[in-house]
């Protein structure tokens, strides 16, 4: 039987957060129970640059530290470098959302004295709290992959929900520049690879029509990488989008989606943040499995078809990209609609 901690005889606690956005903020039902079992311990939040920004102000976390392989904490010296850092904090506890070996390491290194995660990538060892690895592949929902780590080793409380939070001043920014009519996301990219990416154009037309339809002005959003398809869009259509692919930082695009009405979307990490946020979605599907990965969100819409070869989960389709080729532009308008008209 796994053992459970003891919440008496911890005051710290370090959380190894994972390293995609979607997953991390699929992640804070279970950060909730953490708070909710260690009320008056300090949670301490471990992740890269991105992510970091996910959880600056969040209330179940009180310090951010952001660990930068690309930078400062660059191969084994950085690592190092990273890990006697750790080690001053003399955490009591170690929570790791992410399944590397890497994790478990930054942890022991650390000289963390318990240390909870799913024994994956080999890493069991190391822990003396593992869980049993989980099966995410063949239905397991993400949230309720992380929620179930986090119960087996004795944690509980919380309300189940996606949560993000924003300052007062980053939602005046927001409603500075988005005042006027309704806006609607269209957010067309997705970092895991092109296989998730429904077609451009569809997107264009799509927003083109709901411009018209529901007099709604259009804000693209994504990433730096995720320019070329915001041009392509944005050229495509015949209404004038606010293009901000690639102009936001991560607290920018959460406030520019808390303040929309509805997010058209590909599977993607900011398709969990407008989930956090209570925006309905409309979400494209191809490659990856809803059942695993969709909005953990009461209003929503998934669009996808039964393409023999889907899930594949690859990041580039070696095919003809038949799951995303069968979706229309009418599949994801009649949607839309739907959620537009609910909230008219």
């Amino acid at each position: 039987m796994l053992k459970k901690i003891d919440p008496a005889s911890i005051n710290k606690i370090m959380v190894r957060m994972t390293n995609w956005v979607g997953d991390a903020v699929m992640t804070t039902p279970a950060l909730s129970q953490v708070r909710a079992t260690f009320p008056d311990a300090e949670i301490v939040v471990v992740a890269n640059p991105l992510v970091a920004e996910l959880f600056q102000y969040h209330p179940d976390c009180d310090r951010v530290l952001v660990f930068d392989k690309k930078s400062e904490h660059q191969g084994l010296g950085g690592f190092i470098k990273f890990c006697a850092q750790l080690r001053r904090e003399r955490f009591d506890l170690a929570i790791l959302f992410q399944n590397a070996i890497e994790a478990a390491f930054m942890a022991a290194w650390a000289l963390i004295p318990r240390r909870a995660g799913y024994k994956t990538d080999g890493r069991g060892w190391l822990l003396n709290y593992g869980v049993p690895a989980a099966d995410r592949k063949h239905g397991l929902h993400h949230t309720e992959y992380y929620l179930r780590m986090v119960r087996e080793i004795g944690l509980s409380g919380g309300d189940d929900c996606l949560k993000l939070a924003l300052t007062d001043d980053e939602k005046q920014w927001a409603s500075q520049q988005f005042s006027g009519h309704p806006w609607v996301a269209v957010n067309p990219g997705a970092a895991y690879g092109s296989a998730k990416r429904w077609i451009p154009e569809r997107f264009a037309a799509v927003a083109d029509s709901l411009a018209e339809k529901h007099q709604v002005q259009i804000v693209l959003t994504g990433g730096p990488g995720e320019r070329e398809i915001g041009a392509d869009i944005e050229n495509s259509m015949h209404s004038r989008p606010l293009n901000l692919i690639g102009q936001t930082s991560v607290r920018q695009m959460m406030a520019v989606l808390d303040r929309c009405r509805l997010m058209v979307t590909n599977d993607s990490g900011p398709m969990h943040v407008a989930a956090a946020f209570g925006v309905p979605i409309v979400a494209v599907f191809g490659p990856t499995d809803h059942r695993t990965t969709s909005p953990h969100a009461q209003s929503c819409r998934i669009i996808r078809s039964d393409a023999d070869c889907a899930p594949c989960m690859l990041r580039q389709c070696p095919t003809d990209h038949r799951c995303m080729e069968a979706v229309t532009v009418n599949d994801v308008l009649t949607a839309a609609d739907e959620l537009l008209g609910a909230r008219s």
